[in-house]
């Protein structure tokens, strides 16, 4: 705690103060296994929107504020899911997010990613425009922008290995994997399980014990 305590003051005191790196994530989101370690996971995924919320209150996040947080879950979605070896063209090839119409994260995403390495694999990012230019993607986010063409986006992915990651109303029950949401002014996340599963991607369960799932009927 004392370590978290150090770090975290840091995002206060920085030189970009208005817009602190949460520098709390290079320690809080490679948990020991076990309870202790679902703890401390549990601590460390909230522990940036917590800090973020006390920055905010009593007025809203801004939207830098929310799209740090979103960059700091993407990164960490990547370490609690598995992916099928045929995902990959090779057994270094990096892990690549693709960012899918507007990109709303700024120098966020880069920075959250930046010389991480996950299972011997580096993590690069992508942007794209339209569905059809997506290839060699583990994982789309789907900008808000796109909220009109879900249905088409969506299908155009069925049988591939990609993890959905998307902000827009309803994005989970109409077949994404994981939907951010807003809480009690907090970044939170639902989750498709059986869209998942379909695309032969294995969920932690830690990462589902944070998660409201949704989807075939589930909402809880």
């Amino acid at each position: 705690m004392a370590l978290l305590t150090r770090r975290s003051s840091r995002l206060s005191h920085g030189k970009r103060a208005a817009q602190p790196r949460c520098a709390a994530r290079r320690w809080a989101f490679r948990p020991p296994y076990g309870r202790l370690g679902d703890a401390m996971l549990m601590l460390g995924m909230m522990v940036c929107a917590v800090l973020w919320s006390w920055r905010a209150a009593p007025a809203d996040m801004t939207v830098a504020q929310e799209y740090q947080i979103k960059a700091i879950f993407l990164f960490n979605f990547v370490q609690f899911v598995t992916w099928p070896a045929t995902a990959f063209p090779g057994s270094h090839t990096p892990i690549t997010i693709g960012i899918l119409g507007n990109d709303p994260f700024g120098p966020f995403l880069e920075e959250a990613v930046r010389g991480e390495v996950i299972d011997g694999r580096s993590l690069t990012i992508k942007r794209f425009q339209v569905i059809g230019e997506v290839s060699d993607s583990q994982v789309l986010f789907v900008s808000k922008s796109e909220a009109g063409r879900l249905r088409q986006i969506l299908a155009a992915l069925q049988g591939t290995s990609i993890l959905t990651v998307g902000e827009a109303e309803a994005f989970a029950r109409q077949g994404g994997m994981i939907n951010f949401i807003i809480v009690d002014n907090k970044v939170r996340y639902e989750i498709n399980v059986e869209a998942a599963k379909r695309a032969n991607l294995d969920i932690s369960s830690k990462l589902l014990r944070l998660a409201k799932i949704v989807g075939s009927g589930m909402d809880n």
